[in-house]
């Protein structure tokens, strides 16, 4: 089986890697990105800005933050903070997976492009399934699932902002609230250290209170806020309580 997966060429693979389209990881993702589409047309976006937004910012929590933001009249230099800041957080996703999916011979300027479609659907969908593929051609079968998870997504919500004019109030309701119910979902799934859904939280409970006192703002400075609080909570009192308890324990 192995020598018959090797024998396959890389448009082969590339096509396997696409056919990644219909797993659950990505079929959910579509999903969401219908609830997008809902919250594009909500807060004032067009069709083709929210295409262009899909293409070009991927990531959908970062969407979402750069769409609320817009729609709230927020600062410029406020919005492409908060979309960096949030963007920050595949870094590690990137440096995990690129490794995995890089052969001798892959060029650096591919591995850059390729990049661009690592966010959290694409890192689990690929973490999962890459070691079953040999590395001359995890490349190939890689980009086969980020082009075309992102292009149809692009497609969806091209074709969608139209349509959830005419679906009923409460459809189109409940498509408006998969995004930031995804969004949620995701960042709690994906946060594996107490001390970043302390963050969550925090931001999550501060979050309404900002708003009505630094409207604009209260995006960027809950995410700020709440991460530098988290932190410290869990520097000083956290921390500090686990090594209190070991020093009790081993006493």
């Amino acid at each position: 089986m192995l020598r018959e997966n090797e024998e396959l060429g890389p448009s082969r693979w590339f096509l396997r890697g696409a056919r990644g389209i219909f797993s659950l990881p990505a079929l959910i993702l579509m999903t969401s990105f219908v609830g997008f589409a809902a919250f594009a047309l909500e807060a004032g976006i067009s069709r083709g800005e929210a295409m262009f937004m899909t293409v070009m910012v991927w990531a959908l929590p970062a969407k979402m933050i750069l769409t609320g933001m817009l729609a709230s009249g927020a600062h410029v230099a406020a919005i492409a903070l908060a979309v960096s800041l949030s963007s920050i957080r595949m870094m590690p996703m990137v440096a995990s997976l690129v490794p995995e999916i890089r052969s001798a011979r892959t060029p650096v300027w591919l591995l850059l492009f390729l990049s661009h479609f690592i966010a959290i659907t694409a890192w689990v969908f690929t973490t999962q399934n890459i070691g079953k593929v040999p590395r001359q051609h995890r490349t190939a079968y890689f980009a086969g699932f980020g082009m075309t998870l992102t292009l149809t997504n692009t497609a969806l919500v091209g074709v969608c902002y139209g349509l959830v004019e005419t679906f009923p109030p409460l459809v189109a309701g409940v498509l408006f609230f998969l995004t930031p119910i995804y969004f949620f979902a995701s960042i709690w799934a994906t946060s594996r250290q107490p001390v970043l859904r302390l963050a969550f939280v925090i931001g999550v409970v501060t979050g309404p209170l900002l708003a009505l006192i630094v409207p604009g703002f209260d995006v960027l400075i809950a995410g700020i806020g709440g991460g530098t609080l988290a932190y410290l909570i869990d520097r000083f009192f956290v921390s500090r309580r686990g090594q209190t308890g070991q020093h009790g324990a081993a006493s």
